[in-house]
């Protein structure tokens, strides 16, 4: 199964092929192209053009494409729209579905799959802005707490023993860091991976924005 995956909920705007293939009774993820472009203001501008180059690098045409699975948040909402709505758009045009993960589980996936994982309690943590962190805890890669929205004094680090995510945020807590750091396109492929290979019909696409956006229409402000 060919499947396109994007996420924009942290300043990476990430998108890639990724071959889902069952072998037996494992799933096996193959990444045929990607594209990562730190920047937080340019998902608008870069997102569309990355899946682009990848479809080429790949040597596919989009109608070629099997699902789409959408990084849904914790993120700005302003980065986070960008790639739901690139991802819905994708699915509308070529009449194949797409699935919704959240971002922080795509990290905690990646964790488990590069076998560092293993040493118990993960915490993840993204950069929510206004001294904030987006978090959520992962036992085996399944998440047991989160996701949430707070300052980082009000997270604990305990009972987690390993911190993944925003490098900037990961050294708040005293706590051994992992080096994965935004979701990667197999991360977000992976969590969804049962649902793909059972040709679930996908639910709503609905953010995880946790909060209120920022830009808020001058009716609102008033009330």
């Amino acid at each position: 199964m060919l499947v396109l995956a994007v996420d924009t909920s942290t300043p990476a705007v990430t998108s890639g092929l990724v071959r889902l293939r069952d072998d037996g009774d494992a799933a096996r993820i193959e990444t045929l192209a990607v594209r990562v472009t730190d920047n937080p203001r340019a998902h608008a501008e870069v997102l569309t053009p990355q899946i682009l180059e990848c479809l080429t690098e790949a040597g596919y045409a989009p109608a070629d494409l099997e699902a789409v699975v959408v990084g849904v948040g914790p993120g700005p909402f302003t980065g986070l729209r960008v790639g739901m709505a690139t991802a819905a758009a994708f699915g509308d045009a070529l009449g194949i579905p797409v699935y919704g993960v959240c971002s922080l589980d795509a990290i905690a996936a990646d964790v488990e799959r590069d076998g560092t994982g293993e040493e118990g309690n993960l915490l993840v943590v993204t950069d929510a802005r206004r001294r904030e962190v987006y978090w959520a805890r992962y036992v085996a890669g399944c998440r047991v707490e989160g996701p949430a929205v707070h300052k980082p004094a009000e997270v604990t680090a305990e009972p987690s023993v390993r911190v993944a995510g925003s490098p900037a945020h990961t050294g708040l807590f005293d706590l051994p860091a992992v080096a994965v750091h935004t979701p990667s396109v197999a991360g977000l492929v992976s969590v969804a991976a049962d649902r793909l290979h059972a040709r679930e019909v996908p639910e709503p696409l609905v953010p995880l924005y946790l909060r209120r956006p920022d830009a808020v229409a001058t009716a609102d402000r008033r009330k």
